[in-house]
């Protein structure tokens, strides 16, 4: 009886779990730097005000609307800019990992959809473990991954990268 029922559970759950294949996967993210502190967009949404860093980012999206994002170091960067009191420190108490689809209007046109997590805490180092769920829009197309603030609509990273300059030859 007891193999009967976990069978028919099993059989039940299956189709639930292999439905939420991975959206995206990555194991890289952009800090806000550049052109894209303050005044230029992505998807609708600002980057801080300020220059960020990150050390490392590793994370998923399923088709569940299933996010994780695991964040190492994001925090405010060595720039002049950066007020000496704020450089290489996290300011927020949490972050939001937010995804962007383009996706169809009911008119047939072309939309930007913005989904958020609730918020999870965040060290002063910048370290924290975003596990959560978002409800993605259909169809989601060339989703984008953000770190965001907690308690404003910017984003301090991006699913990206930048590679390093070449160091001269001696």
């Amino acid at each position: 009886m007891k193999k009967t029922s976990l069978l028919l559970a099993l059989a039940i759950l299956t189709p639930v779990f292999a439905s939420a294949a991975s959206i995206v996967k990555f194991e890289t993210m952009y800090g806000v730097d550049g052109p894209f502190v303050g005044g230029t967009q992505i998807r609708g949404v600002l980057g801080d005000e300020l220059p960020w860093t990150i050390k490392s980012a590793t994370g998923s999206l399923s088709t569940a609307g299933d996010l994780k994002i695991s964040v190492k170091g994001l925090v405010f960067s060595d720039d002049d800019v950066v007020p000496p009191e704020l450089r290489g420190i996290n300011d927020e108490k949490e972050f939001r990992g937010m995804v962007s689809c383009m996706s169809e209007t009911a008119s047939g046109g072309v939309s930007t959809k913005n989904v958020l997590t609730a918020g999870f805490p965040a060290t002063k180092s910048g370290n924290s473990e975003i596990n959560g769920k978002v409800k993605l829009p259909s169809p989601c197309l060339a989703p984008i991954v953000f770190v965001m603030a907690g308690s404003e609509e910017k984003w301090f990273a991006v699913t990206g990268f930048e590679m390093e300059a070449p160091k001269p030859k001696h």
